[in-house]
């Protein structure tokens, strides 16, 4: 991961391929992936009963923020 201080420097960053920008996110949008259920509830103890739930949540997260973060369809 790689942080920076605007769109305009991810952009004029050397290493920024033009296929990526569906990649680009707030970096509180990405943190608050990490107050989900899947990552706060990993010490409940029906946690892994309910794993497919979180995933769930995961992944309606991932689609949410666009084409690049999403999960690959399981066909």
């Amino acid at each position: 991961m790689n942080l920076f201080r605007s769109e305009e420097h991810v952009r004029n960053w050397s290493g920024f391929k033009a296929n990526t920008d569906g990649g680009i996110n707030k970096l509180a949008d990405v943190a608050g992936l990490f107050s989900i259920n899947f990552f706060t509830k990993r010490l409940e103890p029906d946690y892994v009963s309910r794993m497919a739930e979180y995933l769930g949540e995961l992944v309606g997260i991932l689609k949410g923020m666009g084409e690049f973060w999403a999960p690959p369809e399981q066909g």
